[in-house]
């Protein structure tokens, strides 16, 4: 099973989407920064390490908000921890996303989500979390 790491970076009510470049896969879908826990790496250094590689910030990793295992069609599993960020060092910065945007929790559903994580972006706009 992958395992990943993904943060729910918030400022002002606004929460950070980011959108994959057409050359990933599940292109151009949305989903909240982050990535594979490395061999060995705690999920908080590599919820750090990602923020800093894709975003370009020193981030302070507050609670893990959410955890939940997806199945894809067709095989393939997917651990997710949901990390809320709220304060971090430097400005924001695209590194390798095709965009990146503060919305609001109603404006998330607006948005094509990666399938895994749409039951927590129905949660965030619902206000049952954060």
């Amino acid at each position: 099973m992958k395992r990943v790491v993904a943060a729910l970076i918030v400022k002002d009510d606004l929460i950070l989407a980011c959108q994959r470049t057409r050359h990933q896969p599940m292109p151009l879908k949305w989903e909240f920064p982050g990535g594979k826990i490395e061999e060995g790496e705690q999920p908080r250094d590599a919820m750090r390490r990602e923020l800093e590689e894709e975003l370009g910030i020193v981030a302070e990793v507050g609670v893990e908000v959410v955890r939940l295992v997806h199945q894809y069609p067709g095989g393939g599993s997917v651990e997710l921890r949901f990390f809320e960020v709220r304060n971090y060092q430097g400005e924001i910065e695209n590194r390798i996303f095709h965009e990146i945007r503060w919305v609001t929790r109603q404006e998330l559903v607006g948005l094509d989500f990666l399938e895994a994580d749409l039951s927590l972006v129905n949660s965030l706009a619902a206000g049952k979390i954060l």
